[in-house]
């Protein structure tokens, strides 16, 4: 599986932007696809993660209410909608994939995820 992320770039504070997770290869109707995102000098952290069967979703406290993952099977797609963007969002985000159907306990978790996309920058600054 190959992942891409693509939908960075500069926004203002309080602005949206969509972020586009494709997936190419093996395509499946199950799985688990999740957004993390890594600033300089500090580690990955969790974004939001999806559970294709279900459409389970998982959000990282930050982002909740703000963010919205979601996908489209067909076109083995992940989305990620942000809004309300705020300085400390700026971030190179990454998506990432597992064949497996993830628990909600387990899908913040870098190392249960196989494949990972390069990522895409977003900066937040007016």
């Amino acid at each position: 599986v190959q992942l891409q992320a693509s939908g960075g770039g500069l926004v203002h504070p309080g602005g949206s932007l969509k972020l586009s997770c494709a997936a190419s290869g093996r395509a499946a109707s199950s799985g688990t696809v999740a957004w993390f995102r890594r600033v300089p000098e500090k580690e990955r952290e969790f974004v939001a993660a999806i559970r294709k069967f279900d459409n389970g979703k998982t959000y990282a406290g930050s982002v909740k209410g703000r963010f919205t993952i979601s996908k489209d099977n067909a076109k083995n797609m992940v989305y990620l909608e942000m809004s309300s963007l705020e300085p400390t969002d700026t971030a190179v985000y990454y998506c990432a994939a597992t064949l497996r159907n993830l628990i909600v306990t387990a899908r913040d978790m870098e190392n249960q995820y196989d494949y990972w996309g390069v990522g895409t920058q977003v900066t937040v600054s007016s």
